[in-house]
């Protein structure tokens, strides 16, 4: 494991299969940031989000468990999908993981979440 790398080869391995069905099930970007915080964390995780390739269409979570932050930033196009509400709840469920231990499972379980609410809904067009 590199020097500062919270990650296990693994584990990196199993988040980045994570993002990867979540792209592809929401069609949608998904981004992770493990780290530490410099500043307000929710400015922070804003700016990080806004430096992403297309934040209207992204999805980004930042954790600093030295702090104990979480923070989920969603973009404009993403919004049209998945509610405040919805981010509200998965954070919950990340943050109780994150209690136990379990940051890999928490961030999984997140990004899994966080993908089935954000992808499109099928709707039936009807012909006149």
């Amino acid at each position: 494991m590199p020097a500062g790398d919270p990650f296990s080869h693994a584990e990196r391995a199993a988040l980045d299969e994570a993002v990867l069905r979540a792209e592809e099930l929401s069609r949608v970007e998904f981004s992770v940031f493990v780290g530490n915080v410099e500043g307000e964390s929710r400015a922070f995780a804003t700016r990080l989000h806004n430096s992403l390739v297309a934040p209207s269409r992204s999805v980004l979570i930042m954790v600093d468990p030295t702090l104990r932050v979480l923070e989920i930033v969603t973009g404009g196009y993403v919004r049209r999908t998945l509610s405040d509400k919805q981010v509200e709840l998965v954070a919950l469920h990340m943050q109780a993981d994150f209690a136990t231990g379990d940051l890999v499972g928490g961030l999984r379980a997140g990004i899994r979440m966080l993908a089935d609410y954000a992808r499109p809904q099928n709707t039936l067009h009807a012909g006149a």
